[in-house]
């Protein structure tokens, strides 16, 4: 238990209950009724998705922000499949959406893989380049709720056990992408492409193979978050999804992934995501002014920076204090006291002493 409550993700689970506590007593219909506990599950949902991806790609030391513009940009192909052929099964449209999003980030890793730009840089670009894709592609029309399924739409507001859809799929989501980055040696390598990655390359790890497919796997949770955009809004326009990749980027930050790279989890991302957008609906029910929420959410970003650097000092020292008071030859971060391989009788009597 006190592992746990020493975790990042414990912090914010605790702020986000604090937030809903505070907003239920000021409005209890925020969380007792029926409506407020569903939307409460469901709002976070999407973007839930997106941070779990972004989370990934921030592992490695890099950032994408051009979630948004994929989103978008899949939303609105969603749409039109379901207008060219109505009869197609979801699954095969939210498949085509998903491999389409992969394509995207799939991009944005060779770029930054093969030609060694900086993510910043490249993403910011495939930002305004995927936008105008889809502002080509749809001009001054949208889709509307009856160019799509029923059956589709229904996926928005569908619950079961009291659950939402959405919020199962985003659970989902995490628990397979968390267990991946926690269990495999893939997940492993990425964090230490993320700690140091030309260590990592020294060490013969495949660096450029692992960015390809973080930034594949984001684009395709973008490509799914997309599919839940449709069915969760009815309504797909060219401007869908601007600006999400600001929120999806403080998610990640304020939920404890280090903006530098090498530590994280997916958990903390989704927590961050939901932590948001929790404060984003509770500011107005106990009147507090549109500013002063944007001036919280930008708070919170630093402050979650802020304590980023201060917690990378502290183990820094901790491990220059660690590796000072090793005697000479003893293995790195090996405790006072330690005896290099290979010493003698001699040696160890003055180890100890």
């Amino acid at each position: 238990m006190r592992n746990v409550l020493r975790r990042r993700e414990a912090g914010i689970a605790l702020a986000l209950l604090v937030v809903i506590g505070v907003t239920t007593a000021v409005q209890p219909g925020f969380l007792l009724s029926a409506g407020g506990w569903r939307d409460l599950l469901l709002t976070p949902a999407i973007l839930v998705v997106l941070a779990v991806g972004q989370a990934v790609v921030v592992i490695t030391r890099n950032v994408d922000l051009s979630v948004g513009s994929v989103l978008g940009l899949t939303a609105y192909l969603t749409g039109r499949l379901f207008m060219a052929a109505p009869d197609l099964p979801i699954i095969v449209v939210a498949l085509v959406a998903v491999a389409a999003g992969a394509l995207l980030g799939l991009i944005n890793g060779s770029i930054v893989a093969f030609a060694r730009v900086p993510a910043l840089v490249i993403t910011l670009g495939t930002l305004y380049v995927y936008r105008g894709v889809t502002l080509t592609w749809a001009g001054s029309d949208r889709i509307d709720a009856g160019d799509m399924p029923r059956t589709f739409l229904g996926l928005g507001t569908r619950q079961v056990l009291g659950i939402p859809v959405l919020t199962i799929v985003a659970a989902i989501v995490l628990v397979a992408v968390g267990y991946y980055m926690y269990t495999s040696r893939g997940g492993r390598q990425l964090y230490a492409i993320g700690s140091d990655p030309d260590a990592a390359a020294l060490q013969g790890l495949p660096v450029r193979r692992r960015l390809l497919w973080a930034f594949a796997l984001n684009g395709a949770l973008a490509g799914l978050a997309g599919v839940m955009f449709a069915a969760r809004y009815g309504t797909v326009s060219s401007g869908a999804g601007t600006g999400m990749e600001l929120q999806v980027v403080g998610a990640v930050v304020v939920g404890g992934v280090a903006i530098f790279g090498g530590s994280g989890t997916v958990a903390g991302a989704a927590l961050g995501a939901m932590l948001l957008l929790t404060i984003n609906r509770a500011l107005p029910v106990v009147g507090i002014p549109d500013f002063w929420q944007r001036a919280v959410v930008g708070a919170l970003i630093i402050g979650a920076i802020a304590l980023d650097r201060v917690l990378a000092n502290r183990r820094s020292r901790r491990l220059a204090a660690a590796r000072d008071a090793a005697p000479p030859g003893a293995p790195p971060g090996a405790p006072p006291g330690s005896v290099p391989p290979g010493a003698g009788p001699d040696d160890r009597e003055e180890a100890t002493a």
